[in-house]
């Protein structure tokens, strides 16, 4: 549609648009042809109350999150836009790779919440702390390692967006400080994983409204107020995944003992 039709931006939309409902429909039909638990049987779909009932529980707050997580993006966006389109672009050409980064670690995040969760349910309880411990240290070997490869190599991958120096030079601004940090992003979102998992969902969406978004909104009003670079503004970053993911793991260890407490008393 881009190359051969020349149809521009119109072209990736209606691609992106045309590729997912071609996978919905693929994965249906393998589901519907499977064997065991996970098969689907379309007539007997129907809303079973006490299910739905937790899904909404756990699942709204977690799209909310996502939601108002852009209205701390949109003021970054519009901070990057001021210094130009050159800075733009950068900025997205590193945003890009930084993509790949965040794929590898929301994999492991993936991972902790169905593995916290399952554990919970089959009241293996002794199991959970160690998924934790294991969780972060795997995704900071994936963040670190990842990050690396990116800082490594970080003019030939930036070369892949524009062959511009000048759009090269802003991409490393971000970049440089983006990807050797970006394991923090990592703890962060495996912590928040590990108290959902635990069934709780609006403590964590609380936790990372306020750290990552609320924190980034406040920066931009103050910090990079008073001090307007690009370093500045990309700074608040890795601070507030720092400070989001130290909150979630004091909540991660209180809501365990909780647990704890009230197995023993059991």
């Amino acid at each position: 549609l881009v190359v051969v039709c020349n149809m521009s931006v119109a072209g990736v939309a209606i691609a992106t648009v045309a590729s997912q409902v071609i996978s919905a429909v693929l994965v249906l039909l393998c589901l519907m042809r499977m064997d065991g638990s996970c098969r689907v049987d379309l007539k007997q779909l129907r809303i079973h109350r006490d299910k739905f009932v937790d899904m909404v529980r756990i699942g709204l707050p977690a799209g909310l999150q996502g939601a108002l997580f852009n209205i701390s993006n949109v003021l970054i966006q519009s901070s990057v836009n001021s210094f130009g389109s050159v800075a733009m672009a950068g900025n997205s050409a590193s945003a890009n790779i930084e993509g790949f980064i965040y794929m590898g670690m929301n994999a492991i995040y993936q991972t902790t919440l169905s593995f916290i969760s399952q554990n919970l349910g089959a009241k293996k309880y002794k199991r959970i702390n160690h998924i934790a411990l294991m969780s972060v240290g795997l995704v900071t070997a994936v963040g670190l390692l990842l990050g690396a490869a990116a800082l490594l190599f970080d003019t030939q991958l930036l070369g892949i967006y524009s062959s511009s120096a000048e759009v090269v030079e802003f991409g490393m601004k971000r970049l440089w400080i983006i990807a050797p940090t970006y394991f923090l992003c990592g703890i962060m979102d495996v912590m928040m994983g590990c108290n959902r998992g635990l069934g709780y969902s609006i403590m964590p969406m609380i936790v990372s409204l306020a750290g990552a978004c609320g924190f980034r909104i406040l920066w931009i009003l103050t910090i990079f107020a008073s001090n307007r670079t690009l370093e500045t503004l990309y700074t608040s970053y890795p601070i507030s995944w720092a400070l989001t993911a130290a909150v979630h793991i004091i909540c991660f260890i209180i809501v365990k003992r909780k647990l704890d407490r009230s197995v023993s008393v059991q």
